[in-house]
């Protein structure tokens, strides 16, 4: 019987997919899906062994000398080349032996065992081992390489053995140190598509590296932390097989960003392209937004690469739906103008066409309260009636400061994000990406610490077009500690109200220092606003002097505004709203509201609303140093019939009237009266003496009636203009009224047998019986002829008072003087018809009434004797008069005197 030769394996075609040591790889077929994979061990040789780190309880090795360059020979060789191979399993042997080959053409291709062999990085095995032409070929290779002293042959082996180290004892300092520099690396093992082993050359570091930004999913692992084969992850093996064959044992280089728990975080630099974003391309990956955020080439090629993935529907996207509708076209990006800061995430802009539009930064949430709690229903518990969020929550000052420096006045550009649907009680809500000078302004304000940038859900696409940005800007100040950031309680804001009260105790200080600057924090109407004064860190209502301004609607009560008052406080608002000004104080009301003058960019605000037709000016601003200003804006505007003045033809013929409101000859017809009440304008209201008893008639009548058919409580409805029944709150007796007011269940009343007035709650009022709304008003309203009161306060206080002690008197003599069309009667009161003792009179030359500049052809006896009256108190320097002559300035201001 004759031995058969053995036989010589066929060859086969595959890739080399990994190098395990200097004498074994891994080839992956050509063919199939996924390919099947094969380990060949080179037959006929031995190469040193390569280290091993200690796991599973047992002990690490080291390299043998020449390990290392053996591996990387046959790396650097075969790694993703097309090779020939042949393969066998000998008899008894649990491993397959063969020879790999590598060229295009099997004849001519390189036996890499014998480039091996020739280059001394593997020994031949010659014992024990049949005899072949092949092994005496490797055996002549082995001897010249010996001779010539190449590879493991040579002298000085140790030099030649690596030292790898398997930890980084301060990971965050090895980050720091190479300051985000590449590393050249070569890839050892792909545990997902997006962590990675990693050799660092040439210090041998041993590193898991997580790829920044991305994640794959991942296998299940078993209870010894290996993947288990019985759990399946949709697409987790695909992802790994893609990065395998990009780079396992491949030549990278690799940019260490962060680090999270014992793993680096980082980027992978290949020169074909980065595996982040092909794997996001494919659809193998999802962004993430705690690792994007360390990305330093950039995040905005990632999320591009993950869009095209979600809107191709590839792999994980397969069931993909936008979670928010495209904005496209001029509702997308438009310019605009911002108007308000509102809290520290909002603005108002004004659009191109005029309209006010509220859009908010998108995914950035504005400093919170802390400490809140909840009720036992889960729901925050109710703040405090002071409670004031602008001031009170740390930060939140601080950022609305920001954003008006920045922003009030200036052009943005905006580009809106998402639209956030209503909820909770909370309207729709239109976030954008604001930019200034091409500088993004949520990005700026994050990088302040004076916001923090909102979480979302993987697959939740309403977020920033900046969010990277966003969240780069956050981690940054995070790691400045600034802001809501630092470790530190954020400083007390400790802001004052100025009330009634407190505005006289700062009035002194406030009127010495002349022009303080405050910042607008709100305006309620044409002339009347909110400031915050940042020296004194208080808060005041600051009224604009020396004007008459309509009133704007009230939307929270529904009350319906003055002519053009609306447009008034939209002209103040647009002016004035947030911006720095400055004032100056001059006095302040019983409310405690100080009153005085407002420059922003150095214009009088008064001025500015008097010359725009919004504004007519108040007799205290013909007293004021402003008044020429004032003049010259009103008759500006009423030149140009602009707004209130659009019907000044009418008015001046109403004027030209009142000039010439002295008659030719004085008529003197006395009558009884008795004086019954005296307004704070000076004007009084009388019934001539012979009405009295019919007053008190038909009152005692009113109250029989309802002492004997009492009114239903708050049976009645009062309206505006009604004439009705009120109990009056001194005597708490019914009398007959006429209703000017109606607001929050309050009605103001005025007595028309009387002329008093006051604010009753409804209760107190009834319908007035049809019997007794016949008879006309018992007391008429009339004015003191030819004077006015003095513009202070004080002295006019003083005048008034004087008025009702003299006409406190059971019958007094009453003349009217003249009438002027739209105005009551002016009449003067006397004492007596012998003496003619004249009550007017006597209080101009006590120095507390002013008499008019009246122009006219005739002069009145009475107009006359008020001047010389006027006259005495002059040189007598009384009240008024105690300083000199205050109408010498009107005559020069104003262009008086005869």
């Amino acid at each position: 019987m004759t031995t058969q030769p053995p036989t010589t394996p066929v060859p086969k075609r595959g890739i080399v997919k990994q190098i395990l040591s200097g004498d074994s790889v891994i080839i992956r077929a050509t063919v199939g899906a996924p390919p099947p994979e094969k380990q060949i061990n080179f037959s006929g040789i031995t190469a040193p062994k390569l280290v091993r780190r200690g796991t599973d309880g047992g002990d690490a090795t080291k390299d043998e000398p020449w390990a290392w360059e053996a591996r990387e020979f046959l790396r650097k060789k075969l790694i993703g080349e097309e090779v020939y191979f042949t393969a066998e399993k000998p008899p008894n042997a649990q491993r397959e032996y063969g020879t790999v080959f590598l060229g295009k053409d099997f004849a001519t291709a390189e036996n890499i065992t014998e480039s091996l062999v020739s280059e001394g990085l593997v020994s031949v095995r010659r014992e024990g081992v049949r005899q072949t032409p092949e092994l005496t070929h490797l055996c002549e290779l082995e001897d010249a390489a010996k001779a010539a002293g190449k590879g493991k042959w040579g002298p000085n082996p140790l030099e030649h053995v690596r030292d790898v180290k398997w930890t980084v004892d301060n990971m965050k300092a090895f980050v720091d140190k190479h300051e985000y520099q590449p590393i050249k690396a070569v890839i050892e093992h792909v545990r997902d598509g997006s962590t990675v082993r990693a050799l660092l050359l040439p210090d041998f570091y041993s590193i898991t590296l997580m790829i920044s930004g991305i994640r794959c999913p991942g296998f299940k692992l078993d209870d010894k932390g290996r993947p288990d084969p019985n759990i399946k992850v949709e697409y987790a093996e695909e992802a790994r097989y893609f990065v395998e064959v990009r780079l396992l044992q491949r030549d990278v280089e690799i940019v260490l960003e962060s680090v999270n728990n014992n793993n680096f975080i980082g980027t992978i630099v290949h020169p074909k392209g980065n595996i982040a974003e092909l794997l996001l391309r494919e659809g193998f990956a999802r962004c993430v937004d705690w690792s994007i955020r360390n990305v330093r080439s950039g995040a905005e090629t990632l999320r591009a690469a993950e869009r095209q993935a979600k809107e191709g529907r590839k792999r994980l996207w397969k069931d993909y739906v936008p979670s928010t509708p495209r904005i496209t076209g001029k509702e997308r990006e438009f310019n605009a103008t911002v108007m308000e800061i509102n809290n520290g995430d909002a603005l108002v802009v004004k659009l191109p066409d005029g309209k006010l539009k509220k859009i908010f930064l998108a995914s950035v949430r504005p400093p919170r309260e802390a400490g809140r709690g909840n009720d036992d229903d889960g729901k925050p518990l109710p703040r405090s009636k002071s409670f004031r969020p602008l001031y009170d929550i740390p930060y939140m000052f601080e950022a609305r400061e920001y954003l008006r420096k920045k922003l009030i006045g200036k052009k943005v550009h905006v580009v809106v994000d998402y639209i956030q649907a209503a909820r909770d009680g909370y309207p729709e809500k239109t976030c954008a990406t604001v930019t200034v000078n091409s500088k993004n302004v949520a990005e700026a304000l994050v990088s302040k610490g004076l916001a923090t940038v909102v979480k979302y859900r993987q697959d939740d696409d309403q977020r920033s077009s900046r969010y990277d940005d966003l969240l780069t800007a956050e981690n940054k100040a995070m790691k400045s500690l600034l802001g809501l950031h630092s470790k530190k309680d954020a400083p007390p804001l400790r802001v004052t109200e100025i009330d009634s009260s407190r505005a006289k105790l700062e009035l002194p200080s406030l009127q010495r220092a002349q022009r303080i600057d405050a910042i607008v924090e709100f305006v309620t109407s044409g002339s009347r606003l909110r400031l915050y004064i940042p020296k004194s860190n208080s808060l005041c209502t600051f009224l604009l002097g020396g004007i008459n301004c309509p009133r704007a609607s009230r939307q929270d009560t529904g009350a319906a505004g003055d002519p053009f008052g609306d447009e008034a406080l939209a002209f103040t608002k647009e002016k004035c709203m947030q911006r720095e000004v400055s004032i100056q104080v001059d006095t302040h009301d019983k409310a405690g509201n100080f009153i005085g003058w407002l420059w922003v960019d150095n214009v009088n605000m008064s001025v500015a609303l008097v010359n725009e037709g919004f504004a007519s000016v108040h007799f205290t601003g013909e007293k004021s140093q402003y008044a020429q200003q004032l003049k010259s804006a009103e008759e500006s505007a009423k030149s140009q019939k602009l707004r209130i003045w659009k019907n000044c033809v009418e008015e001046e013929k109403v004027e030209k009237k009142e000039e010439e409101k002295v008659p030719t000859d004085r008529q003197i017809n006395y009558e009884e009266v008795v004086v019954t009440e005296i307004t704070p304008e000076a004007h009084f209201y009388a019934q001539l003496v012979q009405d009295g008893a019919k007053a008190e008639a038909l009152s005692a009548k009113l109250r029989q009636e309802f002492d004997a058919n009492p009114p239903l409580p708050c049976s009645y409805n009062p309206k505006k203009g009604d004439l009705c029944a009120a109990k009056f709150t001194v005597d708490d007796v019914w009398y007959r009224a006429k209703v000017e007011k109606v607001q929050g269940g309050q009605a103001t009343v005025h007595y028309i047998d009387y002329g008093n007035r006051e604010t009753l709650p409804s209760s107190r009022l009834a319908s007035l019986p049809a019997a007794y709304a016949s008879d006309k008003p018992f007391a008429t309203e009339y004015i003191l002829p030819y004077v006015t009161l003095p513009k202070d306060d004080e002295y006019a206080a003083m005048a008034l008072k004087y008025l009702k002690d003299d006409t406190a008197v059971p019958i007094l003599l009453l003349n009217v003087e003249y009438r002027v069309p739209g105005s009551p009667p002016a009449a003067s009161l006397h004492t007596d018809k012998i003496t003619e003792a004249d009550l007017v009179r006597n209080l101009i030359q006590e120095g507390l009434l002013i008499v008019e500049n009246v122009k006219g052809r005739r002069q009145n006896k009475l107009l006359e004797s008020y001047k010389e009256a006027q006259e005495q108190a002059k040189r007598e320097h009384v009240n008024i008069w105690e300083y000199g002559d205050i109408t010498e300035d009107d005559a020069k201001e104003f262009g008086l005197g005869n």
